[in-house]
C-alpha cells in the first residue's frame, strides 16, 4: 500500500459560509449555495472548505489511476471561480460519465471537473445524478 502524497490542499477550519460572502458575483453565490444543499443532500456530510476556495464534502483516499499515487481528498465538491463553477464529480464509469454529460446541457470538461458559468445553464436532476454516482465508488 503506497504511503499518502502530501498535498497543498487539504480540509481547512475556514467557514464555508464566510468564503461564499467573498465570491464577488451574486449569481454565484446564489448557485453556491444551491450546490452546498445538493451535494450535502446527497453526501450526508457537511461542507468543509479544502484550501482557500474549494468546498468539499466527505474525505475518502483518491489514487491517481496513471500514477497510482494516493491522497486524501474530497468525495464530491466544488468551487465558484470567477470563470466558472468547477465541479468535482471524480470517479464515475466512463460510460455512465459520458451519458449524464450528454444531458447535462451547457459545460466544458477537463481532467475530472466539469465547468459551468451558471447553473441555469444545465439541467440540475442530471447533476444531481452524476454526484450521487461520484459517491457511489467512495
Amino acid at each position: 500500500m503506497a504511503k499518502l502524497a502530501k498535498v497543498k490542499t487539504t480540509e481547512t477550519a475556514a467557514s464555508v459560509d464566510d468564503f461564499i460572502a467573498t465570491v464577488a458575483d451574486e449569481q454565484k453565490q446564489a448557485d453556491s449555495k444551491a450546490l452546498i444543499q445538493l451535494m450535502q443532500k446527497a453526501s450526508k456530510e457537511q461542507p468543509k472548505m479544502w484550501g482557500a476556495s474549494l468546498i468539499g464534502f466527505g474525505n475518502h483516499i483518491y489514487e491517481s489511476p496513471t500514477s497510482g499515487r494516493r491522497v486524501e481528498w474530497f468525495k464530491v465538491g466544488f468551487s465558484p471561480r470567477k470563470a466558472a463553477i468547477s465541479l468535482y464529480v471524480m470517479g464515475m464509469d466512463g460510460d455512465k460519465r459520458d451519458e449524464l454529460l450528454a444531458k447535462l446541457g451547457k459545460y466544458k470538461t477537463e481532467g475530472g471537473c466539469v465547468y459551468v458559468k451558471k447553473l441555469a445553464d444545465i439541467d440540475m436532476k442530471v447533476l444531481e445524478e452524476m454526484v450521487k454516482e461520484t459517491l457511489k465508488g467512495k
